[in-house]
C-alpha cells in the first residue's frame, strides 16, 4: 500500500470486498489533483478506527473517487493505550515530537502547558494550535499507514493532567531519576509518558505530579531533547510491550 487516505465519515467496517466505496472531499481532491491517481490504480483508505481497506480506483472526479474493495483488514485498538503528553515548546520542536510519535505508535497526544513552556497558546490559539498539531497526526497517520488514527487532547495544564491520565501509569521522564525506562515491566494499565519544555520540568510540577503517582523515569545517560525525548521513550515502550 502506497497511499493511505483517511475518511473519519465512511464506515468500513460494514464493507466487503467487491463492494464500490465513494471517496470525497479534501481527501479525493488530493488524490486526483495531487496525487493524480487513476482507474486501475491502488489505493488503500481508512476511518481511523481500525478498518483499512484495499481498494482499485474505478473512476475518478474532482473532489470523488470510486473505489472497488478488494480486502478489508480491521485491527482493534491498542491494548495497552500510550499516551504522549507533550510540553509546549519553541520553534518546531513539540510537533517534530507530535509527528514522530504518531509514527511509532502513540495512541493519544496531549498539550501540556508547562510552567517553563516558552511558547504559549492564549486564548483562541489554544484551539488553533490543537487543530494544528491533530493536521500533523493525521498526515503522520497517513504517512506510516496506521489504522487507528490517535486522539489529540485539548491544551491541559499541569493542575488537570492528573484527572485526564486517571488510571493510566504516568511515567514522568526526568534525565536525575534514579530508575531507568528500561526498568519498566508492564502491569496490565495503560501508560501516559510525560516530557517537558526545553528548560525541563519544574520542581514543583514534579512534586505535583508524582504526589499524584506518577514515577519518575530516565533515558540514558544523555539529556535529550524535547523533540526525541517522547519518541525514544515510545520505541522503548513498543520493545516491553511486544509491539514490535
Amino acid at each position: 500500500m502506497s497511499h493511505l487516505y483517511l475518511s473519519e465519515d465512511l464506515d468500513l467496517s460494514a464493507v466487503s470486498p467487491g463492494d464500490d466505496v465513494r471517496l470525497t472531499g479534501e481527501e479525493a481532491r488530493h488524490a486526483v489533483t495531487v496525487s493524480r491517481l487513476r482507474a486501475g490504480e491502488q489505493v488503500a483508505i481508512g476511518d481511523g478506527r481500525g478498518t483499512l481497506a484495499q481498494c482499485v480506483v474505478l473512476e475518478t472526479a474532482p473532489r470523488e473517487l470510486v473505489l472497488e474493495v478488494a480486502a478489508v483488514e480491521q485491527t482493534p485498538a491498542a491494548s495497552p493505550r500510550i499516551t504522549l503528553v507533550q510540553a509546549l515548546a519553541k520553534g518546531d520542536r513539540d510537533e517534530l515530537a507530535v509527528q514522530a510519535a504518531t509514527e511509532l505508535g502513540v495512541d493519544r497526544i496531549v498539550p501540556w502547558s508547562a510552567a517553563r513552556s516558552v511558547s504559549r497558546w492564549e486564548g483562541a490559539k489554544a484551539e488553533k494550535g490543537r487543530a494544528r498539531w491533530a493536521s500533523i497526526v493525521r498526515e503522520a497517520t497517513k504517512q506510516s499507514i496506521r489504522p487507528w488514527l490517535p486522539a489529540v487532547a485539548p491544551l491541559t495544564p499541569t493542575a488537570g493532567l492528573a484527572t485526564l491520565l486517571a488510571g493510566a501509569r504516568v511515567l514522568l521522564l526526568e534525565p536525575t531519576a534514579e530508575t531507568p525506562l528500561t526498568g519498566i515491566r508492564h502491569d496490565g494499565r495503560d501508560l501516559a509518558l510525560v516530557v517537558g519544555p526545553e528548560g525541563g520540568i519544574a520542581p514543583a510540577e514534579i512534586e505535583r505530579l508524582v504526589a499524584a503517582g506518577a514515577e519518575p523515569v530516565r533515558l540514558g545517560a544523555s539529556v535529550l531533547r524535547t523533540s526525541t525525548a517522547g519518541p525514544a521513550a515510545i520505541a522503548v515502550l513498543n520493545a516491553e510491550l511486544g509491539r514490535w
